[in-house]
């Protein structure tokens, strides 16, 4: 499985903090995510392109190519700004 969390806004849009996706979802980070998209509404709205969301994979920033695969952990969040 791949647990899939969800962290800020992304949260309170998906009104979900993590699920766990079948091994058969692996894939790249862009590819879950575009997966993740085609369910529509708020996914579509909150993950589509455009959106400003980071990704990481087993706690490392991760890019859109990068692999993710049976038993890692992805999480997605929005960029985050201090002063």
């Amino acid at each position: 499985m791949i647990r899939v969390r969800y962290f800020a806004s992304l949260r309170e849009a998906l009104g979900t903090a993590e699920e766990a996706l079948a091994p058969e979802h692996a894939g790249t980070v862009a590819e879950i995510r575009a997966g993740l998209c085609e369910r529509g509404g708020a996914w579509a709205a909150a993950l589509g392109d455009g959106r400003p969301v980071l990704a990481a994979v087993n706690q490392l920033m991760a890019g859109p190519d990068t692999q993710v695969t049976d038993g890692d952990e992805l999480a997605f969040f929005p960029p985050v700004t201090g002063g």
